[in-house]
């Protein structure tokens, strides 16, 4: 005679069948329990569909438990966010990006998450972006976010082993008439600027991790050796943002872009065999540059804290949705990079020829500062970066002057990124 299932028998093979491994009994809510998440991704690229799966799957296994999936722009989510928990309306749960975190430190919308994640089971760099003041605020998803150099390698063979190999094999590949460039790249984002700086030695904070430090020795550098490559050098187009590189690149009429790891699959998909990338070369009198490191996190609002069975249910859910079956399904559905320490090291990365170079590259890249004097450091150096390229007589010293007063100016007290 068969016999039938016990209920906590039957919640295990549900739980199984859905990759899910339920909470101990113990631990977590019986009472229904209704969670809103907002999150950035989209529908373009199948992210938002990935989350409403992981919400689904959840759910599937604690019947009690509603978790309502919401797509809002990453702009748009920061300001209704604090629009809502001002409100007292705000959704309990987010899966944003690092940048928030100042924001939301400084209004005291979201709760430290010291005491709820064990910060030990993901990537140190993951975790760093998230913390600020000593307190952890958010949990690691995706990481990443990092530039990096993709070639063709019909017209670029090999990885150039430093900037002077870069240069060479970029003026082998341009023929100005023609309209083909050896190398492209947004030159209208100080975001491109960043990794070079750093390679020179530069920071765009002083010690103090607010003090603007853009008039330095390294920022000359780094301006000079970008202008070289427009004017002195002659390995990029007249003008060119990020959809004019990117073009460019995709069409075969650059031969090297420098651009962000988000491209890794489309870029796949149109070169297949024929791509290549790796790290942002070695400078030639610096060294490796250093891009900024950003990616996905959940992120918990204050509110949550004082609500017991709220708080279990999302501990319980950023848990699982990290762990690694669900990071390595991430990374199947995505192409994402991973935080978990495990899944980082599964074949699914390592075996990728893409994404394990894109693994490796990610090590020379820095967490993104996420106070909120960041935003007027990267509106400074974005004008400044804009008046490099427009120029042949362009004067890096006098550009990384006028980026530092702006950026004095909007940290300043009264200032935009500054103290009231």
């Amino acid at each position: 005679m068969k016999r039938s299932l016990t209920s906590a028998a039957l919640l295990t093979t549900v739980a199984l069948a859905a990759g899910v491994m339920p909470a101990a009994a113990q631990d977590f809510p019986t009472g229904d329990v209704a969670i809103t998440l907002w999150t950035k991704e989209g529908e373009a690229d199948g992210s938002f569909q990935y989350v409403q799966k992981l919400a689904t799957d959840y759910s599937a296994v604690h019947p009690n438990v509603t978790i309502t999936v919401v797509n809002k722009a990453v702009e748009v989510l920061r300001e209704d966010f604090l629009t809502s928990s001002l409100a007292g309306n705000a959704p309990e749960l987010l899966w944003t990006v690092a940048d928030h975190v100042g924001p939301f430190t400084a209004s005291n919308t979201i709760m430290p998450l010291n005491d709820v994640v064990d910060s030990a089971a993901y990537l140190p760099n993951s975790i760093a972006a998230v913390t600020a003041a000593d307190q952890l605020w958010g949990v690691p998803i995706s990481y990443g976010n990092h530039l990096m150099l993709f070639w063709n390698k019909d017209m670029v063979p090999e990885w150039p082993a430093d900037s002077a190999a870069l240069i060479e094999a970029a003026k082998a590949n341009t023929d100005a008439a023609a309209g083909d460039y050896g190398l492209v790249f947004n030159q209208t984002e100080s975001f491109w600027l960043v990794p070079f700086l750093g390679g020179f030695g530069g920071s765009v904070f002083a010690e103090d991790g607010i003090t603007p430090s853009l008039n330095t020795e390294a920022m000359v550098n780094a301006l000079t050796f970008l202008h070289s490559l427009k004017y002195a050098e002659g390995v990029t187009p007249a003008e060119a943002d990020y959809d004019v590189a990117d073009g460019l690149f995709k069409s075969g009429k650059a031969a090297m872009i420098i651009n962000g790891d988000w491209t890794v699959g489309a870029y796949a998909d149109a070169f297949g065999d024929k791509l290549g990338l790796g790290p942002l070369p070695p400078l030639v009198g610096g060294d490796f540059p250093q891009p900024y490191t950003a990616g996905s996190f959940y992120m918990v609002s204050k509110a949550v804290a004082d609500d017991a069975d709220k708080l279990a249910v999302i501990k319980d859910f950023m848990a699982w949705s990290t762990a690694k079956d669900q990071q390595v399904a991430m990374v199947e559905t995505l192409r994402r990079l991973p935080t978990n320490n495990e899944a980082i090291a599964d074949p699914i990365v390592t075996g990728d020829p893409f994404l394990a170079v894109s693994a490796e590259a990610v090590v020379h890249g820095i967490p993104q500062p996420t106070n909120l004097e960041m935003r007027c450091i990267f509106d400074s150096m974005t004008a400044g970066v804009r008046n490099l390229f427009a120029s042949a007589d362009a004067d890096p010293a006098a550009i990384a002057a006028t980026m530092q007063a702006g950026a004095e100016a909007g940290v300043a007290p009264g200032g935009e990124c500054g103290p009231a």
